[in-house]
């Protein structure tokens, strides 16, 4: 779910205090929250407190879900990584030919950034 801030839900910290009980029932009704402003500048979010729980909520579901993934996902790496040493799939490397691999690896990855920079 996206939450887009609206131009009417952007309003001054001084109008909110002027107005506080019509912003709130306006919160509550819309479900929406409203940004406050001090000279300009976005400050403070308001926001109805269930709308900000299930928000919290979310993003606990979320970052439990991330986590799983990102274990199962190493979990099959280091499978892999296994099965390969298991079945003589490997390099051994002695000092110099490591410091070899690991400026090829810098030359790759440096290629790679200017590639995507521009793209």
């Amino acid at each position: 779910m996206s939450i887009k801030i609206s131009l009417e839900n952007i309003q001054t910290l001084t109008d909110f205090k002027r107005n506080a009980k019509d912003y709130v029932e306006r919160i509550k009704a819309t479900k929406s929250p409203l940004v406050l402003t001090v000279n300009g500048k976005a400050e403070v979010v308001v926001q109805e407190a269930q709308a900000f729980q299930d928000t919290i909520d979310r993003l606990e579901r979320v970052e439990s879900e991330l986590k799983t993934i990102k274990l199962e996902a190493l979990r099959r790496e280091i499978a892999i990584g296994i099965e390969q040493l298991e079945n003589g799939e490997y390099t051994e490397y002695d000092q110099e030919s490591l410091a070899t691999f690991f400026e090829d690896i810098k030359t790759r990855g440096r290629k790679k950034l200017e590639q995507n920079n521009t793209l």
